[in-house]
């Protein structure tokens, strides 16, 4: 029976990439379903998504891009899709997030495992545990955050983590927890920043009269909030609005970002490209 595969890749833009990616895959007996590209002409930079059916397992394939990459410089990463990744779920008291991804994940519109949940607060543990998940509570202080921030590596090491989704982690990571994580972090805020920092920034938005609100969903660094960004979405609002109905607008637009920047970095959809993604959605 043949597996459903992803190969994405980046190299220097030159001719001939794509030729000899399709033509291993002929040569394979592998079906492409799906092929997207793009080249970055600022960066002269090459990036390529191929989705295929083979009969080959795994490691066959992998050896075999493995032997064509230093003839084109790539960088590849091969995945079977009947492998879901694993994840874990980083979250304090807002849980609007979690609950959207544990709903997404239950009714199959989200293909990935969520293997634990690890908060600074116990107020989500009784939803966690309604789904049958492991839920850590890891209190933390400024004089105990290198110790929790152990803790959550060993998190991550124990369930075989792919993937962390600060899923409103009112926490900021440490340089060093950012760099252990590069590329396999998601983080959401909402998109006022920098306008509107601190307390209540969605009252400060009603105050100064927004029209539209929204939310930021990209990869964790140690610039906080600056990561290459996945996804944006927005809502338009006017002044009929009260505060509350802003902070209940932008719930749901952080849910639905986060939701697709987990579902495309699943997918194997995301791509870095320095400090922005090359994003190939379906």
């Amino acid at each position: 029976m043949n597996a459903e595969y992803v190969l994405t890749l980046s190299c220097p833009d030159r001719p001939g990439v794509v030729a000899a990616v399709s033509g291993l895959l002929a040569r394979s007996g592998c079906n492409i379903t799906e092929s997207q590209q793009f080249g970055d002409q600022d960066a002269e930079r090459f990036f390529m998504r191929v989705q295929f059916r083979a009969a080959l397992p795994h490691d066959e394939l992998a050896a075999a891009f493995a032997a064509l990459a230093p003839e084109f410089g790539m960088e590849i990463k091969l995945r079977d899709l009947s492998v879901k990744p694993r994840v874990l779920i980083l979250v304090s008291k807002f849980g609007h997030c979690l609950n959207d991804l544990l709903y997404r994940v239950r009714s199959g519109l989200l293909d990935i495992e969520i293997v634990a949940v690890a908060s600074n607060h116990p107020d989500l543990r009784p939803l966690t545990q309604s789904y049958g998940i492991d839920y850590h509570h890891l209190p933390v202080t400024p004089g105990t955050k290198p110790r929790q921030e152990a803790e959550i590596l060993a998190l991550i090491e124990h369930y075989q983590v792919d993937l962390v989704v600060l899923a409103r982690y009112m926490q900021v990571l440490s340089s060093e927890l950012c760099e252990k994580l590069e590329g396999r972090a998601i983080n959401i805020h909402h998109s006022f920043l920098p306008s509107f920092k601190g307390a209540k920034p969605y009252h400060q938005a009603h105050d100064r009269g927004v029209k539209l609100i929204g939310a930021t969903a990209h990869y964790v660094t140690s610039d906080l909030d600056e990561g290459p960004i996945i996804e944006q979405e927005v809502a338009r609002v006017s002044h009929s609005h009260s505060p509350e109905d802003l902070v209940a607008i932008g719930r749901d637009v952080e849910c639905v970002a986060l939701a697709r920047a987990v579902r495309w970095h699943a997918e194997q959809r995301v791509l870095l490209d320095g400090h922005k993604t090359i994003v190939f959605p379906r």
